[in-house]
């Protein structure tokens, strides 16, 4: 552990992760290493102005909120509340009976969804302060939900991985009105209380409706708690059969790169589950080593650099 926060303080003196705000390291369950800087912050569309922060000092997760929302799939899903994945998709909208008519669109299942492989026209490359950014889109456009699910078939569901936020709001929405309630207040109640995590945010769109793709705040404390659940098998709190078939490895991205249920899996010689985020957000759970780091940063739509040394430091590499 001397060895790792050397390495990590060498980072921060040097000046390598020049955007970090946060950093905690948990083995075997304990906290092992914490440390916060200062910088420039947003919250989902509203400018922080310049953040102290420190251990209280809540965060936005950016895309990391939708391996949030996995585990909260698999409570509900445990608890009977939502659909198992293999059942239909647009059919859980009946809002839109001529999209559920739609027989382009009736192969969709929820798995689809969860593993974002729902072969619709889908493009996050543009910046995400544009509505050529199609999450931006759905947030703006007014439904988000019939958005995404009247996006152009492109291709046959579940042979490609295409990175689609609007899977997640999908996803979020099932689970809401299983739930028969607001997805932040079903995560408080099934999720962050059971964990000890008393203090989080979910920014709202303009429909009302929480950003489920990347709305979360929380403290970076209380992310590492999420990844040691993960570790620990969920515990009494996320079904362990569903955190198995979540970090299964199900689509290629690239390389050893996989993707489970919302969670990126990492196949190669060390065995690693991530969730990523938008300007540096991360959180590694590494089992072999009972490992699990949280980094918060503010390179919101550049470069994850800080977050990439500061995870190599920690790892060694």
């Amino acid at each position: 552990m001397v060895a790792m926060a050397e390495r990590v303080d060498e980072v921060l003196r040097a000046g390598t992760a020049p955007n970090f705000h946060g950093l905690v390291v948990m083995r075997g369950g304990e906290v092992v290493l914490e440390r916060y800087g200062a910088g420039p912050d947003h919250r989902l569309g509203q400018d922080l102005g310049h953040v102290v922060f420190d251990r209280d000092t809540l965060h936005d997760l950016r895309s990391v909120s939708k391996s949030v929302v996995g585990l909260l799939y698999g409570i509900a899903l445990g608890e009977g509340l939502v659909p198992d994945p293999g059942e239909g998709l647009v059919r859980q909208f009946t809002e839109y009976p001529d999209l559920v008519a739609d027989p382009e669109r009736t192969h969709l299942t929820i798995e689809h969804a969860l593993t974002m492989t729902l072969g619709l026209e889908w493009n996050e490359d543009a910046p995400y302060t544009s509505p050529a950014n199609s999450e931006i889109a759905m947030e703006l456009a007014p439904d988000r939900h019939r958005y995404v699910l009247e996006r152009p078939v492109v291709e046959e569901a579940g042979r490609r991985w295409l990175y689609c936020g609007g899977a997640t709001a999908l996803l979020g929405a099932v689970i809401a009105r299983g739930a028969g309630r607001p997805l932040a207040e079903y995560a408080e109640t099934a999720l962050f209380r059971p964990l000890g995590i008393g203090d989080f945010g979910w920014t709202k769109g303009d429909d009302g409706l929480e950003s489920a793709a990347a709305g979360l705040r929380l403290r970076p404390l209380d992310l590492a708690a999420v990844g040691q659940l993960v570790l620990d098998g969920g515990r009494d709190i996320v079904p362990g059969q569903w955190i198995k078939e979540m970090l299964t490895p199900r689509i290629v991205i690239e390389g050893e790169f996989r993707y489970g249920y919302q969670w990126y899996v990492g196949t190669g010689e060390r065995r690693q589950y991530e969730g990523i985020g938008n300007g540096g957000q991360r959180l590694l759970a590494v089992p072999e080593e009972d490992l699990v780091v949280a980094v918060t940063a503010g390179e919101y739509d550049q470069d994850m650099v800080s977050a990439t040394t500061l995870l190599d430091a920690v790892l060694g590499r």
